[in-house]
C-alpha cells in the first residue's frame, strides 16, 4: 500500500505540469488541485508510515516478552536441578530452547521492520521537501505557462505515450522474472525432504539441552563446594 503511496507522489512531481496547465481551461485551478493531489497522497504515505512503526514497536515487545520468558525458564531449570529434578530441569531447558528458536525468528522480523520503517520515514521526508517546493513555485509555474508552449510541441514526440509504453513493458518483465524466481523458489523446496531436516532439528535440540543440563550440574556443583 505503503509503495503504490509513494509511487503516485512519485508520478505527480514528474508530470509535465506545463502541459496539463495548457490543456487546463483554468490553469492556476490545475495546478491547486494539483497541491492538494500531493497533499492527499502526503497524508496516505504519512499513515502508513504510522502503520509501520507500530508494527516495529509490536515486534519489538514480543522480542522481549520471548528474552523474559527464556530467562524465566533458565531460572526454573536451574531451581529443578537443585532440587534433584533433572526430568523438570530437561523440559525446562527444552522449553526455553524453543523460546530461543521464536525469538531469534522474532529478531529477524523485527530487524526487517526496523529497516522498512526508516526507508519509508527517508521518503516521507523526501515527499513532504517536494510538497514544500511545489507549493512555492505554483505560482512561477503558471506564470511560465506561455513560455513553455513552443517547448511542449517539441517535447511531444519524444515523451507521452511513447514513455509510458516503455515504462509499461519493463514492468511486465520485472513481474514475469518475479513469477519465474518464486516458481523456482517453490520448486526447490518441493524437492527437499522436511522429515529429514525435522530429525536432526531435533536430535541437535535433544544435545544441547542435555549439554546445558550437564553444564548446570557443573555450576550448582561449583557453587555447593
Amino acid at each position: 500500500m505503503a509503495k503504490g503511496i509513494f509511487s503516485r507522489m512519485a508520478d505527480i512531481i514528474k508530470a509535465n505540469i506545463n502541459d496539463l496547465l495548457n490543456r487546463a481551461e483554468d490553469p492556476e485551478k490545475m495546478i491547486r488541485q494539483m497541491i492538494l493531489e500531493m497533499e492527499e497522497a502526503v497524508n496516505k504515505a504519512t499513515a502508513s508510515v504510522g502503520t509501520a512503526v507500530a508494527n516495529e514497536k509490536r515486534l519489538e515487545r514480543q522480542l522481549l516478552d520471548k528474552t523474559d520468558q527464556i530467562e524465566a525458564w533458565q531460572k526454573k531449570a536451574e531451581l529443578a536441578v537443585e532440587s534433584g529434578e533433572d526430568d523438570l530441569a530437561r523440559r525446562a531447558l527444552e522449553r526455553k530452547a524453543t523460546l530461543e528458536k521464536a525469538a531469534a525468528d522474532l529478531e529477524v522480523a523485527f530487524d526487517e521492520s526496523h529497516k522498512t520503517s526508516d526507508q519509508l520515514k527517508k521518503q516521507l521526508g523526501q515527499l513532504k521537501s517536494k510538497l514544500d517546493e511545489a507549493r512555492t513555485r505554483q505560482g512561477a509555474l503558471i506564470a511560465r505557462r506561455r513560455a513553455a508552449q513552443a517547448r511542449k510541441q517539441i517535447a511531444q514526440g519524444l515523451s507521452g505515450v511513447g514513455d509510458d509504453a516503455f515504462s509499461s513493458f519493463e514492468r511486465f518483465r520485472s513481474r514475469v522474472e518475479n513469477e519465474e524466481a518464486e516458481a523456482s523458489a517453490h520448486a526447490e523446496i518441493a524437492g527437499e525432504d522436511p522429515s529429514l531436516d525435522d530429525s536432526f532439528e531435533k536430535l541437535e535440540r535433544r544435545n544441547t539441552v542435555e549439554e546445558e543440563l550437564e553444564a548446570l550440574k557443573n555450576k550448582l556443583r561449583k557453587s555447593d563446594a
